[in-house]
Parts: C-alpha cells; sequence; structure tokens
C-alpha cells in the first residue's frame, strides 16, 4: 500500500466529511447529498485499486458496488422512517443492521 495514497483517501475523505456535515447541518440536505454522492472518494479508490490491482480488480469493486446499492437503498429508506420515530441511535443502529444483513445475503447469492 502507497503512503502518500492512503494520506490522499484521508485528506479527501476527511474533506467530504466535513463539507456534507456543514451543508446537512444548515438544513441543506440536497446540496449535502450532492457532495456525498459525488465520485470523488469513488475516483480516488478506482485509481488506487487501478494502480494496485489492475483493471480488473477494479470493475470487480465497482460490479460489488452495484451489487450492494440495494442494501445501501434498504439501509437510506429505514434511516428516512426511523430517524423521526425513534431517534438517532436505535435508527442508525436498526439501519446499519438492516444494511450488514441485506448486504450479506447479496454477497451469499451472488457468491
Amino acid at each position: 500500500m502507497n503512503v502518500k495514497l492512503l494520506a490522499l483517501y484521508f485528506v479527501v475523505g476527511g474533506i467530504i466529511v466535513a463539507t456534507v456535515t456543514y451543508f446537512g447541518s444548515h438544513g441543506k440536505g440536497l446540496l449535502a447529498a450532492f457532495v456525498a454522492f459525488f465520485p470523488s472518494v469513488t475516483v480516488v479508490t478506482l485509481v488506487g485499486i487501478y494502480l494496485t490491482g489492475g483493471a480488473g480488480a477494479t470493475v470487480s469493486y465497482f460490479r460489488g458496488m452495484l451489487l450492494l446499492l440495494p442494501a445501501w437503498a434498504l439501509y437510506a429508506l429505514a434511516m428516512i422512517f426511523m430517524l423521526p420515530r425513534w431517534g438517532l441511535v436505535p435508527s442508525v443502529l436498526a439501519g446499519v443492521f438492516l444494511y450488514i444483513t441485506a448486504a450479506w445475503v447479496t454477497m451469499r447469492l451472488a457468491g
């Protein structure tokens, strides 16, 4: 693992989390979501995987991302419905549990 790339991942990730948190905490959810979903993290990840593992590993990563999209969507829907009713911690725990369960089932079926 290239330490310079690891530092780049850390910086890019930190900037994204800080920016998303800033916009989200100011009631600008759509802008926060745009920043969170902007492919900067996947571009940096793509470059890192490609440089160390080649095209095959990079394509495999993106296929995996697509396969796990339904699990992530389930997590997001759970947060939308549970957060106003249950509060932060129970909603996050339940949502992450749903994500892990759906992702595990998906990986077993794809497997």
